[in-house]
């Protein structure tokens, strides 16, 4: 393993370390921005990996956890975000494969396309209010984003999301498959 790639595999698991921390956080602001370190420390080390879709989704990330860091003064809730964010991570898909010159294989053309959509799954559970309902998208979210990190080898991005599904799972086992 060439150095650069050591490097890139330290940075990811401190992406890692500040995605978990974030949920271990008491108000949403803190949570907010945690993800927002987590978001730039992991699209440092995809833009290392020569992994361009999470570094471009992870650039978005970060604006959007600024957005959201900020709800009350920049009007996060309004529909306007949701349609910028969901533009943005729509526009990465063919951004990787024209500016960027990754081969457009069919592998690779269904691999790209996984985390975006995760991104976008994510960008709007943040517009719901129940945990149960955000648990809902990141269940079909954090599968997409292991796929793709196993693809690229991120080792800090496929321990975090393997810990980011077990969290569900037991969330989903706790609260909302509860009997009543």
């Amino acid at each position: 393993m060439e150095t650069i790639e050591i490097i890139a595999q330290v940075v990811g698991i401190f992406g890692m370390i500040a995605n978990f921390l974030s949920f271990q956080q008491k108000t949403q602001r803190k949570v907010v921005a945690f993800q927002f370190f987590s978001a730039l420390l992991f699209g440092i080390n995809y833009l290392m990996l020569k992994a361009y879709m999470g570094a471009l989704l992870n650039a978005i990330g970060v604006i959007r956890a600024i957005v959201f860091v900020n709800r009350e003064k920049l009007k996060a809730d309004h529909i306007g975000w949701l349609i910028f964010f969901i533009i943005a991570f729509g526009s990465s898909y063919p951004l990787v494969f024209t500016v960027f010159k990754k081969e457009p294989t069919p592998i690779n053309l269904i691999i790209e396309l996984l985390p975006v959509i995760a991104m976008i799954l994510a960008t709007i559970s943040y517009r719901f209010t129940k945990a149960k309902d955000i648990r809902r998208f990141g269940v079909f979210g954090s599968p997409m984003w292991l796929i793709y990190n196993i693809f690229c080898f991120s080792i800090g991005a496929i321990i975090s999301e393997i810990l980011n599904l077990i969290s569900i799972v037991i969330g989903i086992i706790r609260f909302d498959l509860k009997k009543e």
